[in-house]
C-alpha cells in the first residue's frame, strides 16, 4: 500500500458522500488526499486509487492528467503557480513570471537544484482583478505581486 490508513479514512469520508454506484465521483478528492500525503501522484498511486474506488485505472489517469492541480512528478517543497492567462498576462503576470524565473534560476515546470522551488504556469485562479496572482503549494493565494512582493515571498519561503 502506498497510501496510509489515515489517507484511506479520508478517502472513505469522500466516498460516503456518494451513492455506492457512483464511487467514481470521489476520484478528484481521493487524488487530492493522496497528493497531500505523498506530494505528487505517481502512476502507481493512480492505480491504487483506481482499485480502491473500483474504477478503471485509465479513468483515474484521465482525471489526474486533465487537471493541472495534480503533480504528476515530484515537485519542490514550494510549488509556485503563476497565472499567465490573458487577463493576468496583460496585468503583469508575464512580468511576475519572468522575475521569478530569473530570481530562482529556473523555467516553468522546473525545480531548483536544492529542491526548494518548482515553478509552474497556473490556469485562471479567479482573481483577475488582483493580478498578477500566484498560488503557493496549491493553498495560499498571493495577489498584486510586484517584484518587491515576489522577493519578499521567496525569502519567506526559504526560511
Amino acid at each position: 500500500m502506498l497510501l496510509s490508513e489515515q489517507c484511506y479514512k479520508k478517502i472513505d469520508r469522500e466516498l460516503a458522500k456518494y451513492p455506492a454506484d457512483q464511487r467514481q465521483s470521489a476520484v478528484m478528492a481521493a487524488l487530492a488526499h493522496a497528493q497531500v500525503e505523498l506530494g505528487w501522484i505517481s502512476p502507481d498511486v493512480m492505480a491504487e486509487v483506481a482499485d480502491y474506488i473500483r474504477m478503471p485505472a485509465i479513468s483515474v489517469q484521465e482525471v489526474a492528467t486533465f487537471y493541472n492541480m495534480y503533480n504528476l512528478k515530484p515537485v519542490g517543497k514550494h510549488k509556485i503557480s503563476v497565472c499567465t492567462n490573458l487577463p493576468c498576462a496583460l496585468s503583469g503576470g508575464v512580468r511576475a513570471a519572468n522575475h521569478l524565473k530569473e530570481k530562482l534560476g529556473i523555467d516553468f515546470r522546473d525545480t531548483t537544484d536544492d529542491g526548494a522551488f518548482t515553478l509552474v504556469e497556473g490556469e485562471c485562479m479567479g482573481a483577475c482583478g488582483d493580478a498578477p496572482v500566484m498560488l503557493v503549494n496549491d493553498q495560499r493565494m498571493c495577489s498584486f505581486m510586484s517584484n518587491d512582493k515576489i522577493d519578499t515571498l521567496v525569502e519567506e519561503l526559504k526560511k
